[in-house]
C-alpha cells in the first residue's frame, strides 16, 4: 500500500474523515508527477498525534492545525479542517477555528483547481468546480479574488506561476484582481518570492505569461521595467530588450533553473549601456558586466545562496565574449573552467534564439569551440595553473614573495597558452629567474 493510503486508512479506521487535498489531487487529475501528498481531516491535531503515536510526528503548526507524520521515511502534512480568521500581514491568518465540514475547509483555499479533495477510494469532493476548471484550463480564485489575494499576496505570483507551468489561462476577474493588488507583493518575504520565481521561469507557457503579466515581474524585479519596450535599434534583434529576454528564457531547457535564471538576468543591464552610432545602429558595450552586477544585487535581495549567485553572474558576465581563436578559448577556460565554458556556449545559443534568425548560423562556430576544447582536454593541454610543471613553492625558493608568486604563475600560464613558453620545469624556472 502506498504511504499516503496508509495515512488515510489509519485516520479512517479511527473514525475520522480524511482526504488528499490541493496540488496533489490537481496533479493526479492532470497525470503529473506527485511530489507531496497533503492531507486534510476532521481529526484535531492532538487526535492526529494519538492516531499516529507509533510513528514519528512533528507538531509543525499546531496553532494552525498542522501535524507532520513520517510514514516509511516520507513526510505527510496533516491539517485539520479549518476556517481562517482575519489576515493582517498578507501572509497568515491571525487565528483559525476548526470545523468538521470539508466544504468550509476547501472554501479558504486559493484557486478552484487546488480546492479539490479525494478520499482513499478515489472519490472526489469538488464544491467549487475545480475539475471543470482543470478540464477547461482555467485558473480561478475560490470566491472573491480580491479577498483571496488580500489574505495572502503570494497567491498573486502563484496564479501567474500556475499559468506558466500548467499552460492555463487566468480567468478575467482573477486576472484583474491580481493586477490591481500587485503592490501587495512588497509585503511578502523575499524567500517566498524567490521560490515562486524559479518555478515560474521554468514553465512551458512562459512566453505569453511573462509578456502578459510583465507588471507582476516588475513588481518583484523593479530593475526589469526599463527593459519594457526598449527598442534595441539593432539589425541583430527583432524584439525589444524585455521580449528578447523572455524568448531566450524559453529557449533554455525547462528542467534547468540555472540556465533559465541566467537568461532572465543576462541583458537586464542593457538600457543603461545603450548608445547609438552615426548610422542609427544601437550598441550596448559593457552591458554583460553591468547585467552581472545588477543580477548579483537582485539575487542577494531575493536571498539566493552564494553558489547560485556566483555561477549565474559568471555566465552572464561572459555571455557576450567574442571568441575567435584557440588562444582565446584557452584563456577563457583558464579563467572560468571547462564546465562553465561548455555552459557558456549553451548560453550563447539560447541568446541567439532570441535574435533575428540569421544569427543562428553562429551555432556552427560555437560547436567548433566546443570541439576544440574537447581536443585540448584530450591532449592535456595546459590551461590551468595546477597543470604547470612548477608551483608556488618553486618560485618562493628562487626569491619570489607574496602576491608576486601568484602573478608570476599567471604570467607563465599566459605565456604557455600563447605559445611563447614550453611547459617544462627547467624552462619555466629559467624564465622565472629572469623576471625576479
Amino acid at each position: 500500500m502506498e504511504n499516503y493510503k496508509i495515512v488515510l486508512q489509519k485516520l479512517a479506521d479511527s473514525g475520522f474523515q480524511a482526504f488528499l487535498v490541493g496540488g496533489c489531487v490537481r496533479d493526479m487529475i492532470l497525470g503529473r508527477n506527485i511530489h507531496d501528498h497533503d492531507i486534510t481531516t476532521d481529526a484535531l491535531p492532538e487526535q492526529v498525534m494519538n492516531v499516529f503515536s507509533g510513528f514519528t510526528t512533528v507538531p509543525t503548526g499546531l496553532k494552525h492545525g498542522t501535524v507532520t507524520v513520517l510514514v516509511n521515511g516520507e513526510p505527510f502534512e496533516i491539517t485539520t479542517f479549518r476556517i481562517d480568521g482575519k489576515y493582517s500581514d498578507s501572509r497568515r491568518p491571525e487565528s483559525v477555528s476548526f470545523t468538521r465540514n470539508l466544504t468550509d475547509d476547501l472554501a479558504r483555499r486559493d484557486f478552484t483547481i487546488n480546492a479539490i479533495a479525494m478520499d482513499i477510494d478515489g472519490n472526489i469532493s469538488d464544491p467549487f468546480h475545480g475539475c471543470d476548471d482543470i478540464k477547461n484550463k482555467i485558473i480561478r480564485c475560490v470566491g472573491e479574488p480580491s479577498m483571496r489575494f488580500n489574505e495572502d499576496a503570494l497567491r498573486i505570483l502563484r496564479a501567474v506561476r500556475f499559468s506558466s507551468v500548467l499552460g492555463f489561462e487566468i480567468e478575467k476577474n482573477t486576472s484583474d484582481a491580481l493586477m490591481n493588488l500587485r503592490k501587495n507583493l512588497d509585503n511578502i518575504s523575499r524567500e517566498r518570492i524567490r521560490d515562486e520565481l524559479d518555478k515560474l521561469i521554468c514553465g512551458k507557457n512562459l512566453v505569453p505569461v511573462m509578456l502578459g503579466y510583465r507588471e507582476i515581474i516588475a513588481q518583484i524585479i523593479p530593475e526589469m521595467r526599463p527593459c519594457f519596450d526598449f527598442d534595441q535599434k539593432s539589425h541583430f534583434h527583432m524584439y525589444d530588450v524585455y521580449e528578447h529576454i523572455v524568448r531566450t528564457i524559453d529557449s533554455a531547457p525547462q528542467d534547468s533553473v540555472l540556465f533559465r535564471r541566467t537568461m532572465l538576468f543576462h541583458d537586464i543591464g542593457k538600457p543603461p549601456k545603450f548608445t547609438i552610432d552615426e548610422n542609427g545602429e544601437g550598441h550596448f558595450k559593457g552591458h554583460a558586466k553591468t547585467s552581472a552586477d545588477m543580477c548579483r544585487d537582485i539575487m542577494k535581495n531575493l536571498c539566493y545562496d552564494n553558489n547560485s549567485i556566483e555561477q549565474t553572474c559568471l555566465l552572464i558576465a561572459h555571455h557576450s565574449d567574442k571568441i575567435h581563436n584557440d588562444i582565446q578559448i584557452k584563456k577563457l577556460v583558464s579563467e572560468i573552467g571547462e564546465d562553465n565554458f561548455f555552459m557558456l556556449m549553451q548560453i550563447k545559443r539560447f541568446d541567439n534564439y532570441g535574435k533575428c534568425p540569421f544569427v543562428l548560423k553562429e551555432f556552427e562556430e560555437f560547436e567548433r569551440h566546443e570541439n576544440a576544447l574537447r581536443e585540448f582536454i584530450k591532449n592535456n593541454d595546459c590551461m590551468h595553473i595546477s597543470q604547470l610543471e612548477i608551483n608556488g613553492n618553486d618560485l618562493v625558493n628562487i626569491g619570489f614573495r607574496g602576491k608576486a608568486v601568484g602573478d608570476m604563475l599567471k604570467n607563465i600560464l599566459n605565456m604557455i597558452i600563447e605559445g611563447n613558453l614550453e611547459n617544462k620545469r627547467d624552462i619555466l624556472l629559467e624564465y622565472a629567474k629572469t623576471q625576479i
